[in-house]
């Protein structure tokens, strides 16, 4: 880690709302982790990265591309402004008031696609040791316990027996499937990155085991189109339970943003008409 430490850091300002806390461990991706010294690490761009908050700052260890963490945050999107729409809903006012600070992670497309098709009828620490272990057996080594994410390539050669220790279950046949559709162009990522949200969708769900849920996951979380809204258990519940009309007029364009701060205070309150 020590080593990790000493690379070069960038600083990055104009960040808030930021919080790494609830943007990197609220359910959109895993493979974050909070370090003993409390700041935040990951593998990223094949690198062995730390992230960490000081004053109005965030500050990155291990990687002087700038223009890719503002990407990555979502540094230049006005979540001030989109909060203050979308806090004309009562529910969205809740939700944002007691979780400040969310933001939407533009990630590996490739990654975060087959990180939600491993996902499926899954909790969190399955998934994290799931993926843990694919990189494990797959990337490439960085020493000190990290891994890269393996390609589409690397995944497409291998059989569900060659990916038996992940423990995948079901899984493993989809994990293959959408390797080798995506690395033999089958499923064009950059198609998807420029494709209207119906085609992105009917592009994705291509892949067996790809449904409606896992697509607007990999759009919202993979691709930057904040517009995917993903429905899974909780987000069905706060659907009957608030909207049973529709989403309000406040969340259009910005779906995925709403839902992810819907998503992460429901799951933490145990009735929203008491709070």
């Amino acid at each position: 880690m020590k080593n990790q430490m000493e690379k070069a850091v960038i600083t990055l300002t104009k960040i808030h709302p930021l919080s790494l806390s609830l943007t990197l461990d609220c359910g959109q991706s895993f493979r974050w982790s909070e370090a003993p010294d409390g700041r935040w690490h990951a593998v990223v761009k094949n690198k062995s990265v730390f992230a960490e908050i000081q004053g109005d700052s965030l500050l990155i260890y291990g990687d002087d591309d700038e223009a890719f963490w503002r990407e990555y945050f979502d540094l230049d999107r006005d979540y001030r402004a989109v909060c203050e729409t979308l806090s004309k809903d009562k529910w969205l006012k809740k939700a944002i008031t007691a979780y400040p600070g969310i933001r939407i992670l533009k990630q590996d497309p490739w990654e975060t696609l087959c990180s939600f098709i491993i996902s499926q009828n899954n909790n969190i620490p399955r998934i994290k040791g799931i993926i843990s272990r694919l990189c494990a057996l797959l990337g490439e080594d960085l020493g000190d316990g990290d891994f890269t994410f393996p390609s589409a390539e690397i995944i497409s050669t291998k059989t569900v027996e060659d990916l038996a220790e992940l423990r995948a279950g079901f899984r493993a046949k989809y994990i293959i499937d959408a390797a080798k559709k995506v690395a033999s162009g089958e499923i064009s990522i950059e198609k998807i990155q420029t494709a209207s949200m119906d085609e992105a969708r009917a592009e994705l769900q291509k892949i067996s085991g790809v449904g409606p849920k896992v697509a607007e996951c990999a759009l919202l979380y993979g691709f930057g189109r904040v517009e995917a809204f993903p429905v899974d258990v909780w987000v069905r519940r706060i659907m009957q339970e608030l909207y049973p009309e529709g989403l309000p007029e406040e969340t259009q364009g910005v779906e995925g943003i709403a839902q992810q701060y819907l998503f992460h205070w429901r799951r933490n309150v145990e009735n929203p008409f008491e709070v």
